[in-house]
This record gives C-alpha cells, sequence and structure tokens, in this order.
C-alpha cells in the first residue's frame, strides 16, 4: 500500500459509503469506480495491489466487485475493515432493491421509478467504456496478454464458453507462456489462520437454514437451499448464471414469470450495488407470491444471508495468500493471465450492457457453434443514445464528476421518456 498508515475505520465508512451510493452499472463500472477511488485519489492501494486483488476476486464464486471492496477493506483494517467495506457496497443496493419490490409485488409494477432510472441505464454505457479503457491500459502490458484479453472477449461473445473455462485456461497458459523472473520472496502465511475463519464463516452460513429445518419451514428452507447453491456456482458475477436461475426460478419452482424476472433484471442493473442483488428481489417475489408480505421479507433476508456471508468468507479465509502466490514465478504469471483475461471479460460486458440498453431489439446470429448478438438497427432508441452521448462527452471529456453526470442522465432521461416521443 502507498499510504504511510493504513486510513480509519472513519475514513473507511466515508470512502465505501459514497463507492456503495455510486456503484451503478455492474462489475465493470463497479471495479472502475474503485480503481479510481482507491488507486487514483486516495492512493491506499498501488496499481499492482489492485490488479493482484482484481484477479484474486475473478477466481472466486460471487460478485467480484463487492469480493474486491471486502478485500481492500480487510487489508486496510482487518475483519472489522472488510465487514465496513463489503457491508456499505451492497447495502444502499439492498435497501433500494427490497423498496422497489415491495412497490412491484403491492402495485404490479413501477413505472415512475423506471423512468428516473432509464437515464442512468444510458449513462453507464459510458461508465463501462470508461472502466474498460482504466483497467486495459494499465493490465495490457504485453502482447501476450492483449491476445489472452481478445481470446478472452470472443470465447464469451461469440463462443458462449463457460467463464470458470476461460479464466481457469487464461491462468494455465500465463503459467506455461511465462518468462521472466518472480519479485521479490513473500513468505507463505500459516494455514492455520484461516481455518477459524472457514469454520466461523460456514456456521454462520449454514444456520439459519439449520433453524428453518428445525422449524419445518420447508419453503423457506427451499429459497435458501436454491440461492445457497448458486452463491457457490455463481464465477463471473450475476450474468454468468442469470440463463440457470432464470430457467429453475420460472421453470422448475414457479416463483417468478419469464416477465417478472426481466422486470428484476432491469431493476438490479438500475441501483446502486452488486447485480446479483438481482436475488433479492427474487426472493422478495417468491415469497411474496406463496404467503404475503410478511414471507416477501422472510425470503430476501435470507437470500441476501445466503449470498453475501459466502463472499465475506473466501475473502477472510484465503485473502491472506494473495501477495504470496503473485511472489510465486508460475502462479503470478498466472494471476497476471487472469488479469488480462479479465479486460476481455469487463468488454463482452460492456458491449452486452451497450447493445440492451441502446436496442430495444437484440438478435443472435448463430453459424454453427458461433453465437453473435447483433442489434435490429430500427430498433435503436434515440433517447438513450442521446443520453449516453451527452454522459460521454461530460464524463470523458469535461471529466464532471461521477454524481453529477448520474444526476443529469437521470433526469434527463426521466424527461424524455415521460414526456418526449417514443
Amino acid at each position: 500500500m502507498t499510504a504511510t498508515a493504513p486510513p480509519p475505520l472513519s475514513d473507511l465508512f466515508r470512502t465505501f459509503g459514497r463507492i456503495g451510493l455510486l456503484s451503478f452499472g455492474g462489475p465493470a463500472a463497479q471495479i472502475a469506480l474503485m480503481h479510481r477511488t482507491l488507486v487514483d485519489e486516495q492512493r491506499w492501494l498501488s496499481e499492482p495491489e489492485y490488479l493482484r486483488a482484481l484477479s484474486f476476486c475473478m477466481l472466486l464464486p460471487g460478485p467480484e466487485a463487492m469480493q474486491l471492496a471486502t478485500y481492500a477493506g480487510w487489508k486496510f483494517r482487518g475483519v472489522p475493515g472488510g465487514l465496513v467495506a463489503g457491508g456499505l457496497f451492497v447495502l444502499p443496493g439492498a435497501i433500494v432493491i427490497l423498496a422497489l419490490a415491495a412497490l412491484y409485488a403491492a402495485w404490479g409494477g413501477v413505472p415512475l421509478v423506471s423512468a428516473l432510472f432509464f437515464g442512468v441505464k444510458a449513462c453507464v454505457t459510458v461508465i463501462v467504456l470508461e472502466a474498460l479503457l482504466r483497467v486495459a491500459n494499465r493490465a495490457l502490458k504485453t502482447g501476450q496478454h492483449r491476445a489472452f484479453a481478445l481470446l478472452a472477449f470472443l470465447g464469451l461473445f461469440a463462443f458462449s464458453l463457460p467463464f470458470p473455462a476461460i479464466i481457469a485456461v487464461a491462468a494455465l497458459a500465463g503459467a506455461i507462456l511465462h518468462r521472466g523472473t518472480p519479485g521479490p520472496a513473500v513468505p507463505a502465511p500459516p494455514i492455520s489462520g484461516s481455518v477459524p475463519a472457514l469454520g466461523l464463516g460456514l456456521a454462520l452460513w449454514a444456520a439459519p437454514l439449520a433453524a428453518l429445518a428445525f422449524l419445518g419451514q420447508a419453503f423457506l428452507l427451499q429459497v435458501g437451499l436454491f440461492f445457497s447453491k448458486l452463491a457457490v456456482v455463481t464465477f463471473g458475477g450475476a450474468y454468468a448464471v442469470l440463463a440457470y436461475m432464470t430457467q429453475t426460478v420460472v421453470q422448475e419452482h414457479g416463483w417468478l414469470t419469464t416477465p417478472q424476472m426481466m422486470d428484476a433484471l432491469g431493476l438490479a442493473e438500475t441501483t446502486p450495488g452488486p447485480l446479483i442483488l438481482v436475488t433479492e428481489f427474487v426472493g422478495f417475489l417468491a415469497g411474496f407470491g406463496e404467503g404475503g408480505m410478511g414471507t416477501a421479507m422472510a425470503a430476501a433476508l435470507l437470500t441476501l444471508w445466503v449470498t453475501f456471508v459466502p463472499c465475506f468468507l473466501w475473502i477472510f479465509a484465503f485473502a491472506p495468500f494473495v501477495e504470496w502466490t503473485a511472489s510465486r514465478r508460475r502462479l503470478g504469471a498466472a494471476l497476471a493471465g487472469v488479469t488480462a483475461a479479465v479486460v476481455g471479460v469487463i468488454g463482452n460486458l460492456a458491449l452486452w450492457f451497450a447493445l440492451h440498453v441502446l436496442f430495444t431489439e437484440v438478435e443472435t446470429l448463430r453459424a454453427g457453434p458461433v453465437a453473435i448478438p447483433f442489434p435490429d438497427a430500427s430498433s435503436f432508441d434515440a433517447r438513450a443514445g442521446l443520453v449516453a452521448l451527452l454522459a460521454g462527452v461530460l464524463l470523458l471529456r469535461f471529466r464532471w464528476s461521477l454524481l453529477s453526470v448520474l444526476g443529469l442522465s437521470s433526469t434527463l432521461g426521466a424527461a424524455l421518456v415521460l414526456f418526449g416521443p417514443n
């Protein structure tokens, strides 16, 4: 860390509280926001430290941006710092999603909120682009790493390869193709230090499920077990499991309809916090359909618990090994390969998001194993394009603050939706 002393907890509260309130746009934008805040502005982390932490978090199941925030807090102030940073990253979005889910369940939709967030969604396309440029500029130093990023992008965008497979191949290729000398040796931390964190984390994770089983709450237990399993397989963020979650929730359990699932994703995309908060909305609606508002609240809180407790568990148990891993020649090269592949992953997210914001109809062109999303040009949304263009000029050219650009984009977008032509 470049700072002379770890920041006090009060500074962590202020900094990560701000990050939590501004963390719109999914993992790409959130990663860029934390880079700007922690590396460029506060200078609490160096560039290599940030990239090593990002690569580490990409290897874990769960929302990588939230785990990156948790890791940063842990590095500064141990477990209390990790709880503060990770908790504040999630809390604002969780509160907003809970309120919107209650409105949605009670009145069947939130058109005014959708109008307000229309401009935010358009602005997010620019935030994601800025994220891609920032991370690529710092992570792609060699032709080999640029090739890793391009191949990762093509694997996801054109071939829909599994995210864990892409990360595994990037790590393996980085280790095999590495040339150079390792950095300064870092002693391996004792494994015994991770055992208590693992044991306590697993106990906290399982406690509500055991209580529900004891009390005979079959529905809530089913919800808790499903989202617990989802937390284990969510490599690469929420996009990696959206299809699986939709199929299970809609077709197997019948908790939500397909339009409700689309509304859930739309609301999660336009609120602060990790996109995986969509699970909270799904849990709420599932509970509301089962037993009304009380069951909905219980299902939503249970979903939050089993989704995010594992995130803290992975960080507190395995974060001590990040610097040691990077100091090992082959392991460090593997992490560098993952970091390069992450640029391709962010590029895929950026293009996917831009296509679905700027066009109302996106088809899939198939040719053998290739399946490429392709927009219908006639479905271009000029309103979204106008807001995105304005946000791009203000954010990238005139360097306005993110909060100011988001506020202006939200206001303009709402006016265009409510009063302008379609």
